[in-house]
């Protein structure tokens, strides 16, 4: 099993589910997080006064899938979350050890399969 991780940008968000969704993702956890890389924020000015916004807001998704399935879904999000321009995110695709079914205490692939 795999674990990809992909930080995009929030509008891209549901291009992405989707693209998921086709091929074959039942499953993800999403979490709202900020951060920066080469972009380095950006500034505003806020009742006259200037500053920098040194995080920007991005998404986080988590899905875990069989091995063979990773670089098919890590390609889908890269092609759906893709804008051109700097700041669209980064994949990261790592190994699970173990997945555990908390209700059924199923174990591996058959944890993560949707019943």
């Amino acid at each position: 099993m795999k674990k990809i991780e992909a930080i995009i940008k929030p509008f891209k968000l549901e291009e992405v589910k989707e693209a998921l969704a086709e091929v074959g993702v039942q499953g993800m956890t999403v979490t709202e997080v900020k951060g920066f890389g080469r972009q380095k924020g950006h500034t505003e000015i806020y009742r006259g006064s200037e500053y920098t916004v040194d995080f920007l807001p991005k998404v986080k998704l988590e899905i875990i899938v069989d091995s063979e399935d990773s670089a098919r879904v890590a390609e889908a999000i890269v092609k759906s979350a893709n804008t051109g321009k700097i700041g669209d995110g980064k994949v990261f695709i790592s190994p699970v050890e173990e997945a555990i079914r908390i209700r059924t205490g199923e174990v591996g692939s058959d944890a993560v399969a949707v019943n």
